[in-house]
């Protein structure tokens, strides 16, 4: 029997703050040929109180961060597609977490895109949003799982959103 069958897919946009994931997310909810519900860290990060993150962050953004990826598999199991917008990065809270996100997905159909932006442009994206520090980008880039197996990349330094999006359902949806 086939486990995936009536499984909405998930497709995980993993890159650095700034790379241009969320971007993307919105060039993918644009279109009228696939749907998608969206989870992102930064949505599930606002679900912890504000004291609870200055006293601990790591700890508190990691446990959301694994209940934003059950959110995202019952989702799937309800035959509905999921954009996953984060950062597989391998801290000592969460490790081994491309590990744990790939045991929580196992008889989900998952995707993980590749969201890959030159690092001097992401800095150049961390000033101008004026909501990330200038160096956020090189300090997740290394904190990053090396061993990550991607459908696909998209070089948001080279294609539009709409261009990435276009690639990402050609390649997973065949259309």
């Amino acid at each position: 029997m086939n486990t995936m069958m009536g499984k909405g897919k998930i497709i995980f946009l993993n890159g650095v703050t700034s790379s241009g994931k969320t971007t993307i997310v919105d060039a993918l909810q644009a279109r009228r040929d696939v749907f998608f519900y969206v989870v992102a860290n930064d949505l599930f990060q606002e679900m912890v109180g504000e004291q609870y993150l200055e006293e601990d962050y790591w700890k508190y953004l990691s446990e959301v961060i694994i209940m934003m990826y059950h959110t995202a598999k019952l989702y799937s199991d309800m035959g509905k597609n999921v954009l996953i917008d984060g950062i597989l990065v391998e801290r000592d809270e969460i490790k081994p977490h491309y590990i744990r996100l790939l045991e929580i997905m196992k008889d989900n159909p998952l995707d993980i895109v590749e969201v890959y932006c030159p690092l001097d442009i992401c800095r150049q994206r961390n000033i101008e949003r004026g909501d990330r520090y200038e160096s956020q980008s090189d300090e997740q880039a290394a904190l990053m799982n090396p061993d990550i197996s991607y459908r696909l990349r998209v070089d948001t330094s080279k294609l539009s959103p709409e261009e990435c999006a276009d690639a990402i359902v050609r390649e997973v949806f065949d259309i």
